[in-house]
């Protein structure tokens, strides 16, 4: 377990420096929008939601593994606040985060051991698969979520779930795509949160989550090691230093055990 802690602080360093920036940036603006209005269990769970989503996304950014235990944590928050704004999609679309993604991160030891090594790209094929995939998801959402329950906004709900859900499983298979899903993720989730603001089902963190989940999608085309070459080596090169140095570390206290 000590190694385990030990891995996830390795986990939150050696990120581009763009990245602890934004995350300061955004911190610096829910806490501005979290004393600017009334202080409410909701608010303050939003608060922590979107501080642990924004270290998520920036994990995924660096491709650094540590994203499984962010997101598990930031997705309870999210669920609350998507069941209290009645943006159920939201809620499965977190759900299906944990699923597709961060329970598989944490149990797969392959897709945590110098995952910056194993980046790769689309194929025609691939294409293909992923945006009919997201048409799909899309239109049977909508039907459901507007079918079967009061969601005010089953449409723009459901694209937002489409896009993201799809994006988290090709991030999971670890195409460098997903940050065409990403941004348009993005984009997407700000138009809800902003349309359930303005009708009162949403405080204003949510969208200002989702604006600095843009630019992240934006940063990660210059600086991530998802399309940066150079960072992606240095990334990697750093991974296997601290998987040899971490092995040297068992052998000493095996050696010494055994003594």
């Amino acid at each position: 377990m000590q190694n385990y802690f030990k891995f996830l602080g390795h986990q939150l360093k050696g990120w581009p420096q763009q990245n602890y920036y934004l995350f300061f940036f955004s911190l610096g603006c829910q806490v501005m929008t979290l004393v600017g209005q009334t202080i409410t269990p909701l608010t303050i769970l939003t608060f922590i939601g979107t501080t642990l989503g924004v270290l998520c996304v920036l994990a995924i950014n660096a491709a650094k593994s540590v994203n499984g235990v962010l997101g598990v944590l930031s997705a309870l928050c999210f669920i609350i606040t998507g069941y209290a704004a009645k943006n159920y999609l939201t809620i499965f679309e977190q759900i299906a985060y944990v699923i597709t993604l961060d329970i598989p991160v944490l149990i797969s030891s392959n897709w945590n051991v110098n995952m910056a090594s194993k980046i790769r790209k689309f194929t025609g094929r691939s294409w293909a698969v992923a945006l009919l995939s997201t048409v799909v998801i899309y239109l049977l959402s909508g039907w459901a979520i507007g079918a079967f329950t009061d969601d005010p906004r089953p449409w723009v709900d459901a694209i937002s779930f489409a896009i993201s859900f799809t994006a988290g499983i090709i991030c999971f298979l670890r195409f460098n795509n997903q940050y065409i899903w990403w941004l348009a993720s993005g984009l997407a989730q700000m138009v809800l949160w902003f349309i359930s603001f303005r009708q009162g089902s949403a405080t204003l963190a949510m969208f200002i989550n989702s604006s600095v989940y843009l630019i992240n999608d934006v940063l990660a085309f210059t600086v991530s090691p998802w399309y940066n070459e150079k960072e992606r080596q240095r990334v990697a090169a750093a991974e296997s230093a601290y998987a040899e140095q971490m092995a040297t570390q068992s052998a000493g206290q095996l050696a010494h055990e055994n003594n």
